[in-house]
């Protein structure tokens, strides 16, 4: 069929008369007209019924309708994505990662891209759940492992390393554990609650040197690595953090230095469809430069 005459239609279809299709095409009513009719020839198949009152879609007509408007959603769509990786980046970028990550770590460094692409707005999802990519429900996406999704692009970035903190006080108060087995006499805080195994994992000191079946009991579940710090801090026990939520603080104090404790790699992650879009394509370029030094 020839795409010229389904505009055409569909022009007539939207406006329900043939000049007031004409006037939008910038076209006569007759040439509408001569357009309509050829095209029922193709067909075949009436596409309208005519009365005075205007213009009512045969059954023929509404199926072709339906697929005229899927086409050109399916054309604006591309045109519009076309538009996007020719231009520099700009628009909104929906970017998901962990709380934890999220709130300490990118979120700090997120002024340093914005400056080199002012007309890219960022907009933080921080869940941590994964969001359907596939779906749109973000545009990218920092995760805590190799994502399964084969249509899915994925980047390794750095590894994120985790040790055991307690507070100065709490060591004066209790003594500081030298081994896995000097946990036993100690108090545990952990980061808990209803979250992904992955992120469980590293938080592993309740089961460490243990049978599984058979943990430590925990003094503090939290599912919130800001406030799990800000317990270790204040004396309430011992526990794992992330090291880029540590930073220097000088009320916390790493002890089982010389455990070897659990980690994760992050992976930078956006759908197939994504791939060339500028404002993606950026934001890629600069995690991916940047992840060369940064390692926690």
């Amino acid at each position: 069929m020839d795409w010229d005459k389904i505009r055409v239609f569909y022009n007539v279809a939207e406006a329900g008369s043939f000049t007031k299709a004409g006037d939008e095409l910038g076209l006569s009513q007759s040439a509408i007209s001569r357009q309509i009719s050829a095209l029922e020839r193709h067909l075949k198949a009436p596409l309208f019924h005519r009365h005075a009152r205007g213009l009512i879609l045969t059954e023929q007509g509404d199926i072709l309708y339906r697929a005229a408007r899927d086409m050109r959603m399916r054309i604006e769509t591309t045109q519009a994505r076309l538009f996007e990786t020719s231009e520099k980046p700009s628009g909104t970028l929906k970017v998901n990662t962990t709380v934890t990550l999220g709130s300490f770590w990118l979120a700090q460094r997120i002024s340093e891209f914005t400056d080199l692409y002012p007309d890219v707005h960022i907009e933080l999802i921080l869940t941590n759940e994964e969001l359907d990519l596939s779906m749109r429900e973000a545009d990218v996406a920092i995760r805590m492992r190799r994502p399964a999704q084969p249509d899915l692009i994925q980047r390794r970035l750095f590894t994120i390393h985790y040790h055991t903190y307690a507070s100065p006080d709490y060591i004066k108060k209790f003594g500081e554990p030298k081994t896995i087995s000097d946990i036993d006499e100690h108090r545990l805080v952990s980061f808990g609650g209803d979250e992904p195994s992955h992120i469980l994992a590293v938080h592993w000191l309740a089961t460490a040197g243990r049978d599984i079946n058979n943990p430590r009991p925990c003094h503090l579940l939290v599912n919130n690595i800001l406030a799990l710090k800000n317990a270790i801090k204040t004396g309430t026990g011992i526990g794992a953090l992330p090291d880029y939520a540590v930073g220097q603080d000088p009320d916390l104090v790493q002890v089982l230095r010389d455990v070897e404790m659990p980690s994760l790699d992050s992976y930078l992650v956006y759908a197939e469809e994504m791939k060339s879009v500028a404002r993606v394509q950026a934001f890629r370029d600069f995690l991916v430069t940047k992840a060369q030094r940064w390692s926690f």
